[in-house]
């Protein structure tokens, strides 16, 4: 579903991703979902809470988990930025490819790094979805990220341990995947 996200390729890349790591088909849709209140004018910055609440609100055929992709820097009202947000133990989630872009750091233009990325956030949110919190476990996909670098350092999956806890809700489970 539609947040303003325009590169087919690396959704396809991160539905096939999903469905790896979770077990899970992942489904792009492509209906509109308008999030232009979710701007806030003084940050220049969306609001992930407010786009988790219009996730929360579409309708699909699938009673699985919901994320949004998109291009917008976004923010939580006591943080400067986030690279995205989910509902924990819930069914939205939504990420940004703003700051994964090695552009927004001075760098020339790394693709295969900015999917890596993203694929790295999208299955840490869809973690939470599953009820999983932060882990400290190094590699683990579910270690807590604040700059770009620490995403960098971790693996595309869960520990043992997280996925033991996720297994349960992955059983069954499917995403979709709501472009921007």
């Amino acid at each position: 579903m539609p947040l303003h996200f325009d590169d087919d390729q690396l959704l396809d890349d991160l539905s096939t991703t999903i469905t790896q790591v979770l077990h899970a088909p992942a489904v792009i849709l492509k209906d509109q979902l308008s999030i232009k209140e979710t701007w806030d004018p003084v940050r220049q910055q969306m609001n992930s809470s407010l786009i988790l609440n219009r996730l929360r609100q579409t309708k699909t055929d699938d009673p699985g988990k919901i994320i949004g992709v998109t291009d917008f820097d976004l923010f939580l009202p006591i943080l400067t930025y986030v690279f995205g947000e989910a509902d924990l133990d819930g069914t939205a989630a939504v990420v940004s490819s703003n700051r994964f872009r090695d552009e927004h750091y001075g760098l020339p233009p790394n693709r295969a790094s900015l999917s890596k990325r993203l694929q790295k956030e999208a299955i840490h949110e869809l973690g939470h979805t599953l009820g999983l919190v932060h882990c400290y476990q190094v590699s683990c996909v579910m270690r807590p990220s604040s700059y770009v670098e620490e995403i960098d350092y971790k693996s595309l999956g869960f520990c043992r341990t997280c996925q033991s806890q996720a297994q349960g809700s992955i059983d069954g489970s499917s995403a979709s995947l709501n472009d921007s």
